[in-house]
């Protein structure tokens, strides 16, 4: 199985562990291709697998009452996609996960991760650095939203995803930092200006 050498560098930034080990993780990989605007979990699902994201980009998003769509993450490879809350808990999944652009993901499910967990006290080690690399993750997110304002939330983004707009739509972008486009539109005007001026 030709495995990208993206996963096992990944899954070795988060916790070294065993050639072994590792061969018998790529061993439950699937590879499977999403097509553009596909779900990898959708709302109301129960989710029982994880995705490798090796190529393109997915996000996570919710809708409100109104019926507006918001998003709360994206994910570029290399990540790991799939619905965590929905997994730990049992309950179906309340944020649904789509694809932005056409994707390669490796799958793998939580059963079969669960076996090699009780074979291997390596990957109980790796499960416990992922949940804190998400904890993490989110967190930031949290504090972003609530200590800065769009300009600088926006900067952020474009430095953790250098190429986003190339490729996921200015409306997508200015749901996720909790503005509208035509918000967006001024600050990304603002910046050009400042670049021009420099």
């Amino acid at each position: 199985m030709n495995v990208p050498n993206q996963y096992l560098k990944f899954i070795n930034g988060l916790s070294p562990i065993s050639e072994k080990v590792l061969m018998e993780m790529v061993s439950i990989l699937r590879k499977v291709e999403i097509e553009k605007f596909d779900y990898f979990v959708k709302e109301g699902e129960i989710s029982r697998e994880i995705g490798f994201l090796e190529k393109g980009i997915v996000r996570a998003f919710y809708i409100n009452e109104a019926g507006k769509e918001y998003n709360k993450t994206f994910f570029t490879a290399p990540n790991f996609i799939g619905s965590y809350a929905s997994i730990i808990t049992g309950l179906p999944n309340r944020l649904p996960q789509q694809a932005l652009t056409k994707c390669i993901v490796w799958k793998f499910s939580m059963i079969d991760l669960e076996r090699l967990t009780e074979k291997y006290p390596e990957i109980e080690k790796l499960r416990r650095r992922m949940a804190e690399y998400l904890f993490l993750r989110n967190e930031k997110r949290e504090l972003e939203i609530a200590l800065l304002d769009a300009q600088d939330r926006y900067l952020i983004l474009l430095n953790e995803f250098p190429d986003i707009e190339t490729f996921v739509p200015q409306y997508h972008i200015a749901t996720y930092l909790g503005i509208s486009p035509t918000q967006l539109s001024r600050i990304r005007k603002k910046l050009a200006i400042k670049e021009t001026n420099r």
